[in-house]
């Protein structure tokens, strides 16, 4: 049964997580990308356009707006009442048209301000209803990833701090699972903030459109009303003061290839996060990585000794959730059946539902990642028994030195074998190499051989 109308919905009885167990977790997307949100913003539109073509064709009957009249379209398009959407609702089950219900709305308000007749005609003046929609998305869209990219930069930040931290602390690196040259644990971290920071500039970098042209894109009923007018430039002029840019070439949606691109790139970047926790899940479970034990958590219900890497496997879950909706929408919404079907319309609506699991999965992410220190002791009990990953480095000398069949001789005596420092060592003594290269070779470690992996750390 369905809260009475006005009462705010019990978490308890939400459908869907992102309102209810994690509420709090899209507190800052809920005024942009809930319903209430679209509708402020569509009167913000409605009330700006008004402004906007007063000011662009000032000879028109109601263009001279009465200050009273001026000031309440300015506070419509700056901040419409909170109670806005309640009664733009109360409206539309009237009308079971969510757009108009906004246009009456905002007619209501500017006759209530002493608006004329011919004023309120120019509220809509020339839109179809995807003119309104499709400014009121991309600039709630905008919001969202100003939100988002906060979220994505406060993880690198705390990544970056890792990698400078751990710049030195010599790890054994895994490839196929298996021991493989070392590396840093700094190193492992800076990795990650290279590839979170590069698909962050991926997905700022997607331009944001907006159309403002008509029933399919054409001006039709604009250039017969007023033929004079250069409606083209009035557009461009209005969509631009709203901080989008102006798209000319549309049907009568715009075509929704960026918001694709958007939905496309963000997903990206929740795969880097979902790279990111299983890589710390696996570091966890390899007990390299310790979490810090919360005072009055229950880590299971019935092993009291258990800290989950709780944290990590939520924001794993919530990012493929995410991502599930980020792909349906960058593959269905650039799709509409010739100049306008009304698909599009209902699949916008869960928008907030993706880039809320995005923000959990961020939140849940950074809380693991403040739990985190690595077990110094535990890391060098697996480094000091992979001597056998040497054997990288004492093949690559063979062939500096033009030693034939370098690879072969150290494949015959590591694969398969137990390697340790006396072994490697009385093997190196055979080899034909100058006695100041074996010693080279022999201060070798599995702790020493890391390359450049603390320098790049440092450098990210």
């Amino acid at each position: 049964m369905s809260p009475p109308d006005g009462q705010p919905l019990d978490p308890l009885e939400a459908l869907s997580p992102v309102d209810g167990r994690y509420r709090h977790a899209c507190a800052a997307l809920r005024p942009l990308l809930s319903e209430g949100g679209l509708i402020r913003e569509r009167i913000r539109i409605e009330a700006g356009w008004l402004l906007h073509l007063a000011a662009a064709a000032p000879w028109l009957p109601g263009a001279q707006l009465p200050e009273s009249v001026r000031a309440c379209a300015l506070q419509l398009a700056e901040r419409a009442d909170p109670q806005a959407p309640r009664a733009v609702k109360k409206i539309e089950q009237r009308i079971n048209h969510d757009v108009k219900a906004v246009e009456y709305y905002v007619r209501e308000q500017l006759q209530q301000a002493g608006a004329s007749p011919a004023t309120l005609e120019l509220v809509h003046f020339g839109c179809t209803s995807e003119d309104i929609n499709n400014l009121s998305y991309a600039r709630l869209l905008q919001a969202a990833r100003t939100v988002l990219q906060e979220a994505v930069a406060a993880r690198c930040t705390e990544l970056r701090e890792l990698a400078h931290r751990h710049a030195t602390l010599a790890m054994p690196a895994r490839t196929h699972g298996q021991n493989a040259s070392p590396t840093t644990l700094g190193k492992e971290f800076a990795n990650f903030v290279a590839r979170l920071r590069r698909g962050e500039r991926r997905w700022m970098a997607v331009s944001i459109l907006g159309k403002w042209n008509g029933a399919v894109g054409n001006f039709n009923a604009q250039l017969s009303a007023l033929p004079t007018l250069d409606w083209p430039a009035v557009a461009a002029q209005f969509v631009g003061g709203l901080g989008l840019q102006y798209n000319p070439w549309t049907t009568q949606i715009e075509p929704h290839d960026w918001i694709g691109e958007y939905c496309d790139a963000l997903a990206a970047l929740n795969v880097i996060c979902i790279d990111l926790c299983r890589d710390l899940w696996g570091y966890i479970s390899l007990g390299y990585l310790r979490q810090r034990a919360v005072s009055g958590e229950v880590g299971s219900s019935t092993m009291p000794h258990k800290v989950n890497p709780i944290d990590f496997e939520n924001a794993e879950g919530n990012c493929g959730v995410a991502n599930a909706l980020l792909r349906h929408f960058a593959e269905k919404l650039p799709l509409s059946r010739w100049q306008r079907d009304l698909t599009d319309s209902t699949v916008l609506r869960s928008l907030g539902v993706a880039l809320g699991h995005s923000l959990i999965a961020l939140a849940a992410l950074g809380r693991g990642l403040g739990k985190i220190e690595p077990d110094p002791q535990r890391i060098q009990q697996d480094l000091g028994a992979a001597w056998e990953v040497l054997a990288e480095a004492v093949q690559t000398a063979l062939r500096a030195a033009g030693v034939a069949d370098g690879y072969e001789r150290l494949k015959d005596f590591t694969r398969g074998q137990l390697i340790d420092a006396a072994r490697l060592a009385g093997f190196i003594d055979t080899l034909p190499l100058s006695e100041a290269e074996k010693a080279r070779l022999r201060a070798l470690t599995p702790g020493s051989y890391v390359g450049l992996a603390a320098e790049l750390a440092r450098q990210v």
